[in-house]
């Protein structure tokens, strides 16, 4: 009877464990940069937030929608370095997005819905970088 209750204390715990501690979605890669794509549902967007302090950029993506802001998917994301060439392309699979950029200038250019925003952006070393893309 002890070993059931054990078991059963156990379970309830990597429960609670798991349910407050959500993951974030896998590393990947475009063009040798890693990222980190996601934010779907409220748990996945706290881990993301969580783990940006460790990344040199995060884009976050949103368009007003009825006369509020709302968070989107499906935004394509392109990075060029000073020389004018693309050094990353990938779609976000959420509203945020951790770029492994190594320190230096870039050209942000970020697509949805056929229309196409422009930022730059300097990545440091000491110092992650929050870049905010609205649509209206």
């Amino acid at each position: 009877m002890k070993s059931l209750a054990k078991f059963f204390l156990l379970a309830v715990g990597v429960v609670i464990f798991s349910v407050g501690h959500a993951q974030i979605p896998d590393t990947q890669l475009s063009r040798g940069i890693s990222y980190i794509s996601g934010g779907v549902g409220e748990e996945e967007s706290q881990a993301i937030l969580a783990e940006a302090k460790r990344w040199p950029l995060l884009v976050e993506l949103s368009q007003l929608e009825n006369g509020r802001g709302v968070w989107i998917f499906g935004a394509m994301i392109k990075i060029l370095n000073s020389q004018n060439q693309v050094i990353f392309d990938a779609q976000a699979d959420g509203p945020y997005i951790l770029i492994n950029l190594a320190v230096g200038q870039y050209q942000i250019e970020a697509s949805y819905l056929g229309v196409t925003q422009k930022r730059s952006v300097n990545a440091q070393a000491s110092a992650p970088q929050k870049l905010a893309i609205f649509w209206k």
